[in-house]
């Protein structure tokens, strides 16, 4: 009703003021307006002839020169009469004026008195109206004053009384009517949106807010409500909860990353957020409902149309392309008859990291599979989940047994029964002890010393979620190996301790690391210096005194110097006392450098007088080798000059001679032969010594070569009535060599052999081919060689008697061996007692020594 409403009595009120402003000022007007006029005409014609006769004397000549009795009037005539009108006419109005202010005064006095009769009624009526015990009213004037309070709500609303106290709407409102009606008052002030609000008060009382603005004022009225207005307002609040429930779920909705939609009975989507859309690349949720686009496709769609004939919910990973990409997401969709709703979670990550976990613990199961060390992981229901090869090897238990998932205890129970575990004098608080770990947290280590004699380090590891893992060391060989090493440790430091070489082990920072009691005797150091970790520097400067050429520095530079300095290195220094050591630096692979020191003064003393020995014998030889030489150059021009000589008597021009000079004759020109062939010997063993001998490499024919050798020894056979043998069968044709050289060597064995033979004896020469190259063998039934020979055979200047008819210079095998050698080739004999002898020259295809001598 509006005369409920103290807006609307303010409103009655306003309206009422203007309505009697508004009727006597106007009547009072209108007859002031009729008295006037005529006067006013008078004066503003007055007023103009007078300022057209001021300003154009000329146009007064056009008006009509009468006077008021109609007489003929001039120009100062008509001023004057102006000037005389403008003032009556100015008194006149003076008059009018004066007595329409008192009249208009009167009436204003009347209507005041009759406005401010109706304001007082008007204040009355609205003082009731606001001071109503059903409502409250906050009124702010625009100039920011303090907000004042007006009424009162009856007692069941519980609002307070103090102005501050009530505008805090969180002390007596309940906080979801607290929070709108914040919100409300903040548009209402700062955008002046009008609201009419339900809200609720802590005992569960509804009020009616209603917020109003105006030019100059703002309001919030609290009014309270009867029974019957009461359930109305507790629907309208449960619309208001649900409006924004409805809200926040729709604004939660669309700030998810999930595609979100919901249907209409049809099957039309209705409503989707910015999720979905970005999802169906489409510029904006209305977009989407525009074109009608689908996040899924019609497979899934169908899919779950037709779980929705038997259940309202579907719930299923479904896939769908998204910007080119299929992915998977988890669909959840319900049902009514009303519609649909549904969200789809993208499952693509979880998917993926669901596989790498999987391919994970496979990796892990395989690697675990492959690791050399024993491993078992039960669970938190202590039952066997995995175990790799070693475990089965460890204990030997057959895999139907442990892929059956058996318990720990029943594992533990069934290794013992096996006799696979040791007995312990209480099993039951021994196995309850270790099956502790799956209620612990931290690690725990056993040690089982099992019946076989091995030793196992054994960890139980808890899971977190549960469960422990077993972890099964073997440290038998450990074990072994430690106590082996400090055997190994005690017999080294034994060792060291009774070595007569002298051992400094330095480590990496040159500090003395090990020593033995030799070290110090050697270098006659106090048995202190070599005591806790002495640097080597202490150590050389006690040294240096000790040494005529001091190498410590090296030593220092190898220790602790830079990795190029730090290199392996062997030398010998003499101390001041005449010893001599030997020294050897070697670095070790822990970065440890050893130095050990041997003591080499007898050795050295042996050695020098070797030395000078072997100097001797070098000036020896070489003096026999420029004898050697120097003769034999002497020798041959006599010897040429003899045979010259004794072949010019032979002939018959010379003159005849007697039979016994002609006998003495032929020795003469034998023997200087003979001679001639040992100083030519000579000769070539002494170039092949001095390394200038050359081959003169060529075809080599075997039939003439063996020919020509045979034809120089046949007369030597025939003496003796020894017989040739050849044998070229096998042999072939030629081959590449020195052919002098090679009819030298063949001349040389045929002749030591013509010599050793039984008178009427068979000398054979054979020839053949090898795979090696060509082979020439000569053998002679002579005596053979006793095997202490064999070794001094070759050997020159040692002649052997041994059955020989002739007693040589001893050169013939010699030469023999060097020129062989010079081809490249190899000499044996194969000889024995009562078989004979027989000498084997081996020719390589290729001549390799054709530059160089042989030894």
């Amino acid at each position: 009703m509006p005369g409920d409403n103290p807006l609307d009595a303010g409103r009655a009120v306003s309206g009422g003021h203007r309505d009697s402003n508004s009727n006597a000022p106007a009547t009072a007007g209108w007859r002031q307006r009729r008295l006037t006029r005529p006067f006013g005409r008078l004066l503003l014609a007055a007023t103009s002839l007078t300022a057209l006769a001021l300003v154009d004397p000329a146009l007064a000549q056009h008006i009509p020169q009468r006077g008021i009795a109609g007489l003929p009037m001039g120009t100062f005539e008509v001023i004057q009469m102006a000037v005389f009108l403008g003032v009556m006419g100015a008194a006149l109005l003076s008059a009018v004026a004066l007595i329409r202010e008192r009249a208009r005064t009167s009436a204003e006095n009347v209507e005041l008195r009759a406005h401010i009769a109706d304001l007082n009624a008007t204040l009355q009526r609205s003082d009731a109206l606001l001071n109503l015990r059903d409502q409250r009213i906050v009124v702010w004037a625009n100039d920011n004053q303090k907000p004042e309070l007006v009424g009162a709500l009856p007692a069941e609303a519980a609002a307070p009384e103090d102005r501050a106290a009530f505008l805090a709407f969180g002390r007596w409102l309940a906080p979801r009517s607290a929070a709108a009606l914040d919100r409300a008052v903040a548009g209402l002030r700062e955008k002046g949106a009008q609201f009419d609000l339900m809200v609720e008060t802590h005992s569960a009382t509804p009020l009616e807010v209603q917020g109003r603005k105006t030019p100059s004022h703002t309001l919030l009225r609290f009014v309270s409500l009867s029974q019957t207005q009461r359930e109305h307002a507790q629907l309208k609040l449960e619309n208001q909860r649900l409006a924004v429930d409805y809200d926040n779920m729709v604004g939660l909705a669309d700030a998810l990353k999930m595609p979100f939609w919901l249907r209409s009975a049809d099957g039309r989507l209705r409503w989707v957020n910015r999720a979905y859309a970005e999802a169906v690349e489409a510029a904006t949720p209305e977009a989407v409902l525009r074109e009608g686009k689908e996040f899924l496709g019609s497979a899934a769609r169908e899919t779950i149309a037709r779980q929705h004939a038997a259940h309202p919910v579907f719930e299923q990973t479904l896939s769908t392309v998204i910007s080119g990409d299929r992915r998977k997401f988890t669909v959840t969709d319900f049902a009514s008859t009303e519609g649909a709703a549904g969200i789809a979670v993208d499952a693509s990550g979880i998917e993926a990291i669901r596989e790498e976990y999987e391919r994970l613990v496979r990796s892990h199961a395989d690697t675990l599979d492959q690791l050399t060390t024993p491993v078992a992981i039960f669970d938190e229901q202590q039952k066997l989940r995995f175990f790799n090869q070693a475990f089965q090897k460890l204990w030997d238990l057959d895999a139907g047994f442990l892929d059956s998932a058996p318990d720990n205890a029943l594992l533990l129970d069934r290794l013992r029964s096996e006799g696979k575990l040791a007995e312990q004098p209480e099993w039951r608080r021994w196995k309850e002890n270790l099956l502790e770990a799956y209620r612990a947290v931290e690690s725990q280590e056993h040690w089982w010393h099992l019946p076989d004699g091995r030793t196992l380090r054994v960890i139980a590891n808890p899971q977190p979620k549960g469960g422990v893992t077993w972890v099964f060391e073997n440290v038998t060989e450990r074990i072994n190996l430690e106590s082996r090493y400090n055997a190994a440790v005690r017999v080294q430091g034994e060792t060291l301790d009774n070595l007569t070489e002298g051992v400094a082990v330095f480590g990496p920072d040159g500090r003395i690391r090990l020593s033995n009691p030799a070290f110090v005797s050697l270098w006659g150091l106090p048995s202190d210096l070599v005591q806790g970790n002495m640097h080597i520097s202490a150590i050389r400067t006690q040294c240096d005194t000790q040494a005529k050429d001091s190498p410590w520095a090296n030593f220092v530079a190898a220790v602790t110097g830079f990795d190029e300095e730090r290199r392996d290195g062997r030398g010998q220094t003499e101390l001041n006392n005449g010893t001599v050591l030997r020294y050897a630096v070697i670095h070790l692979p822990n970065g440890q450098v050893m130095i050990t020191f041997v003591d080499v003064t007898d050795s050295v003393n042996v050695e020098r007088a070797l030395k000078d020995k072997n100097e001797a014998l070098q000036r020896a030889d070489q003096l026999k080798n420029d004898f050697v030489q120097h003769v034999s150059y002497e020798l041959r021009s006599p010897l040429t000059n003899i045979i010259g000589f004794t072949e010019l008597l032979a002939l018959p021009a010379t003159g005849p001679l007697a039979p016994r000079q002609r006998e003495y004759l032929e020795h003469i020109g034998s023997s200087s032969a003979v001679l001639l062939t040992v100083v030519n010997d000579i000769l070539d063993l002494a170039t092949v010594d001095a390394g200038i001998m050359e081959l003169e490499v060529g075809e080599v024919r075997v039939d003439q070569t063996i020919a020509a050798a045979a034809e120089l020894v046949s007369d030597r056979m025939d003496e003796h009535g020894i017989r040739l043998t050849i044998d070229t069968g096998q042999a072939p044709q030629s081959f590449h060599g020195d052919e002098t050289r090679i009819r030298q060597i063949l001349y040389n064995l045929l002749s030591n052999a013509a010599n050793y033979a039984p008178e009427a004896s068979t000398v054979s020469l054979a020839c053949r081919q090898v795979g090696q190259g060509v082979e020439f063998a000569v053998h002679d039934d002579g005596p053979g060689m006793p095997p202490e020979i064999l070794d001094t055979v070759f050997r020159r200047f040692e002649p052997r008697v041994n059955g020989g008819r002739r007693r040589g210079a001893g050169l013939g095998l010699s030469i023999v061996k060097s020129f062989v050698e010079l081809h490249g080739g190899s000499v044996r004999i194969e000889t024995g007692q009562d078989r004979g002898t027989t000498v084997i020259c081996l020719f390589p295809n290729v001549p390799t020594g054709v530059r160089q001598a042989a030894e």
